[in-house]
């Protein structure tokens, strides 16, 4: 291969890594705004099948947004690459969804902005973390556990009679577990360590239900 053509390769290459990051920037603040103007259109007002799943209220709930940004930073190329895109996704989703409200809908939680703006400022670190639950090892089943313990915590309330929440977080759920399928004996340490997680969770933090 000649210097010319690897030049033109590392060109398009470094394009589309920019085109990729700036469409989940955009992704991000579609969905942010998106999720708000649902929130304002009133349940009444959507189609039969988002009423029945209450998708404004799920929208409004972590299990969601951890599941996309875990696959943002697992379909990433790299460690540095998954840092940038889910902080990506995230600035333009938080943003977007407190700039719709404040100047929209002329309301503007502030306890709640600063939640969310705490997991964008901490959403690069977790990117890195996550790029490497796809891995081989136990550090990457590990990293599987969390991811699917954090998930597993908003599905199931372990300390109210061991109930389900949502269905919406029973399918997050379930694509969670496809997405880091393993062999049975991975996938079994997988699910092993996520129940702890979970607990661990429910115990620390409260459930936004």
């Amino acid at each position: 291969m000649t210097d010319n053509n690897k030049t033109n390769l590392k060109e398009i290459s470094l394009k589309r890594k920019i085109i990729t990051s700036i469409a989940i920037l955009l992704f991000g603040v579609f969905m942010g705004a998106g999720s708000k103007a649902l929130d304002e259109s009133g349940l009444n007002e959507l189609p039969l099948i988002m009423q029945k799943l209450d998708i404004t209220n799920f929208l409004g709930r972590f299990a969601i947004w951890i599941f996309i940004g875990a696959c943002i930073s697992i379909y990433s190329s790299s460690v540095k690459r998954a840092a940038l895109n889910v902080f990506l996704f995230f600035i333009g989703m938080v943003s977007s969804y407190y700039i719709y409200s404040a100047f929209v809908a002329g309301f503007f939680p502030l306890n709640y902005a600063l939640v969310w703006f705490g997991i964008t400022f901490v959403s690069p670190l977790m990117g890195a973390v996550c790029h490497r639950a796809k891995g081989e090892g136990k550090t990457s089943i590990g990293i599987s556990g969390l991811i699917i313990g954090a998930i597993l915590s908003q599905t199931v309330l372990f300390f109210q009679g061991i109930r389900v929440t949502h269905l919406t977080e029973v399918i997050v759920l379930i694509a969670t577990l496809f997405i880091l399928k393993r062999k049975p004996k991975e996938f079994a340490a997988e699910i092993g360590l996520s129940i702890p997680v979970a607990l661990l969770i429910q115990l620390v933090l409260p459930y936004w239900g």
